[in-house]
C-alpha cells in the first residue's frame, strides 16, 4: 500500500467509521501532508521516531501568530495538532496490521494551562446591545448574540442551523456537535423574542436560521451564513461596544460557560450544556468562577495593621 493510498483510507475511516466532521478531516490531511512532505517517506512501514524528532524541532522553529512588531513562535498546543494526527494515522496502521511506528513512541509536549478570553457582564450588556435593530442585518445580528450567549452553542453549530432546526414554541432543541453527538441546548426568553423579531422581518425563502445580506449575497450560490462573517461582524460589534480585548464566537461561549458556574451549577450539567467529551475540557472554566476561594483569600489573607 502506498502512503496516498493509506493516508486516503484513514480520512475515509475518520469520515464514515468515526463520524468526523469535515472540518477535521481536512485539517488531519493538512498535518499528515505536513509531516510526509517534511520527512519524504513514501512507504507508512517506513516512518521512523527520528524522522518525528526532526519535523517536532522544525515544527518549533516555524512562525506562529503576531505580537506586536515580533512574530512568536508555532504554539506547543498548535504543534500537538500535529502529533495527534500523525498518532491517530499510525494507529490505523495498526489495526489495519501495517507494522510502522508505534503510536505510543509520540509523546505530545507539554501546554501551559488554557486561559480563557473572557469579558465582564457589563461588556457582554454592552455587546448584545450593539446591533442596529432597526435594520434586518442588525435584527440578525442581535439574534445571533443573544443565541450564541444563551445556548454556549460553537460558531459552526450555530451556522448550521436550518429554522425547522429552532421551535420557537419550545425553550429547547437539538443541536449536533463535535462528533456527531446531539445534545439538548435551551433559549432563553431574550434569545425566543430575538430570533422571532429577525425571522418576522425576513423576506427570503432560504432554510437556513441565518443568511447573508449585501452586495456580495446576490452572487452567492448558499446564502447560508458563514462562520467568519460571525466573527467579522463580532469585531465591529465589539468596538462599537468600547471593548479593547479580542471578542470571538467562543468569548461569548465562554462567558455562558463562567455566567453558568457563577451562580450555583454543576460541572457535569455545563459539560453536557457545552457538549465536552471530557469533563476535563469544562474544568478549565472553574478557576474563574471559585467564589469560595476569593471568599477565603478575602478573611484570611493577612492585612497590614
Amino acid at each position: 500500500m502506498t502512503l496516498k493510498e493509506a493516508k486516503q483510507q484513514f480520512l475515509e475511516y475518520l469520515e464514515i467509521e468515526r463520524g468526523r466532521s469535515v472540518k477535521t478531516i481536512e485539517n488531519y490531511d493538512r498535518y499528515l501532508t505536513r509531516f510526509f512532505e517534511f520527512s519524504k517517506v513514501t512507504d507508512p512501514g517506513k516512518i521512523k521516531e527520528e524522522q518525528v524528532r526532526e519535523f517536532r524541532l522544525w515544527l518549533n522553529r516555524q512562525p506562529g501568530t503576531k505580537q506586536g512588531n515580533r512574530t512568536e513562535p508555532m504554539k506547543r498546543r498548535t504543534q500537538n495538532y500535529y502529533l495527534i494526527a500523525l498518532r491517530a494515522f499510525l494507529k490505523y496502521m495498526r489495526k489495519r496490521g501495517i507494522a510502522s511506528l508505534s503510536p505510543e513512541r509520540i509523546e505530545l509536549a507539554k501546554v501551559p494551562e488554557r486561559s480563557l478570553d473572557l469579558i465582564s457582564s457589563q461588556e457582554l450588556d454592552r455587546l448584545l446591545n450593539a446591533p442596529d435593530t432597526t435594520t434586518l442585518v442588525g435584527l440578525r445580528d442581535r439574534a445571533i448574540l443573544e443565541l450564541l450567549f444563551s445556548t454556549g452553542l460553537r460558531i459552526s453549530e450555530l451556522c448550521a442551523l436550518s429554522i425547522d432546526d429552532v421551535d420557537l414554541t419550545r425553550d429547547e432543541f437539538s443541536v449536533r456537535g463535535k462528533g456527531d453527538k446531539i445534545r439538548v441546548v435551551f433559549l432563553s426568553s431574550e434569545a425566543k423574542e430575538a430570533i422571532s423579531k429577525y425571522l418576522k422581518a425576513r423576506k427570503d425563502m432560504n432554510d437556513a436560521l441565518f443568511v447573508q445580506y449585501g452586495k456580495n449575497s446576490k452572487a452567492a450560490k448558499d446564502l447560508r451564513l458563514s462562520p467568519r462573517a460571525v466573527q467579522r461582524s463580532l469585531k465591529t460589534y465589539a468596538a462599537k461596544a468600547g471593548i479593547t480585548r479580542k471578542v470571538t464566537p467562543h468569548v461569548i461561549r465562554h462567558s455562558f460557560a463562567t455566567d453558568l458556574l457563577s451562580n450555583g451549577a454543576d460541572l457535569r450539567s455545563v459539560q453536557a450544556l457545552l457538549g465536552h467529551a471530557n469533563i476535563g475540557t469544562t474544568q478549565v472554566y472553574t478557576h474563574v468562577t471559585d467564589s469560595h476561594l476569593r471568599e477565603v483569600h478575602k478573611r484570611f489573607h493577612s492585612k497590614k495593621k
